[in-house]
């Protein structure tokens, strides 16, 4: 994944004829076991992240259209109309909901909005959090509150291999209400995202490697961040493997020794969100959704899927298929983005080439 601008464009090309027969992606896709899959909302072009309201609305980021909508749900389907909640943003992803405040990270600032959920629609002034990340290059702005009270916000590179002079590029950036941001972990070329294990509450995030190396290199990344931590970019890939452009130009005295990958993936499968469930699976100690959002750069395609990750409590990771069907052979039919556990643990799953929010429900 290199420039936002790509992925609109595949958007633009084919979500119009693949979403006019939901039908017929619904009968190719192929849902875990325990589970079917079905239709929960149309006609959001560039779908990305979502978020559940108070009530059970679902709020959720338009990035192409510049827009956040929010989903009226009455029981467990969507009762209306949607709403538009923003119009008019900066490439809008990231989105939070925080002591009756809807946070809003576009590519170039951070702003709340107070939030009625009752009356679903924002009230009062935006209040800029800060307004000065870096644009251009990957624009994704992804935020979350973490366990420590703190705010998260990932800002990634500015190009596929190169020294940056900004601080805040290939970064986890940290911050509270009314203080500067601090840069959290360095050495993430693209990290979209990200959540904290249940039972330890160490911050597990999803890293998208360079390209250019060809079909199978470099991995995609799940790491285990600390605060102070460098996870390799530009110098490093995968397994602390140095890059071949600029690996000989790493100072171990300003950054220190790159900490490997907890778990690797195929490379370019382009994983965009990274989300634990409420109750784990299959026996492991914590379980958590990956939305790969395939590949543009590889000679045959990959990813075009959800994956399930499933934790051991000695920290090993095993990975399988939570819902795949997307492609078929070197064809896409979708490309999946978020995903969103609701209490009676159905599964939400974006879909931006689609612009179409997918549902898994638990069979009984």
């Amino acid at each position: 994944m290199l420039l936002a601008g790509l992925v609109l464009c595949i958007f633009s090309t084919s979500a119009v004829a693949v979403a006019a027969d939901a039908d017929a992606v619904l009968k190719k896709l192929k849902p875990a076991d325990g589970y079917s899959v079905s239709v929960f909302a149309e006609d959001l072009p560039d779908a990305r992240l979502m978020v559940r309201t108070e009530t059970g609305d679902i709020i959720v980021s338009l990035r192409g259209p510049d827009k956040v909508v929010l989903l009226p749900v009455s029981g467990k389907t969507v009762g209306g109309e949607q709403i538009t909640l923003l119009s008019g943003l900066d490439r809008p992803h990231g989105l939070m909901l925080d002591d009756g405040f809807l946070y809003v990270a576009e590519e170039t600032r951070v702003v709340r909005y107070q939030f009625d959920a009752k009356g679903r629609k924002l009230t009062g002034k935006p209040q800029e959090m800060f307004d000065d990340m870096p644009s251009g290059g990957h624009s994704t702005r992804t935020i979350r509150k973490g366990p420590d009270g703190w705010f998260y916000v990932s800002v990634g590179s500015s190009c596929n291999v190169c020294i940056e002079d900004n601080s805040w590029r290939a970064a986890m950036l940290r911050f509270k209400p009314g203080s500067e941001p601090e840069v959290f972990a360095t050495g993430l070329r693209n990290t979209v995202g990200y959540d904290w294990h249940p039972g330890t509450a160490t911050l597990y995030s999803v890293d998208n490697g360079r390209d250019m190396l060809g079909d199978d290199i470099p991995p995609g990344e799940v790491n285990a961040l600390v605060k102070g931590g460098f996870y390799g970019w530009p110098y490093f890939y995968g397994n602390n493997v140095k890059d071949p452009d600029v690996g000989d130009r790493h100072d171990a005295t300003k950054h220190g020794k790159p900490i490997a990958p907890a778990h690797a993936f195929n490379a370019h499968v382009a994983p965009l969100s990274l989300r634990f469930l409420s109750k784990a699976q299959d026996g492991a100690a914590a379980t958590a959704l990956v939305g790969q959002h395939g590949s543009w750069n590889r000679s045959s395609k990959i990813g075009y899927k959800v994956v399930k990750l499933s934790f051991a409590k000695n920290g090993a990771i095993k990975q399988s298929d939570f819902l795949s069907g997307f492609l078929q052979g070197e064809t896409t039919i979708g490309r999946p983005v978020d995903t969103l556990e609701l209490p009676d643990g159905r599964i939400l799953v974006t879909d931006d080439e689609n612009g179409m929010i997918w549902q898994m429900t638990p069979k009984k």
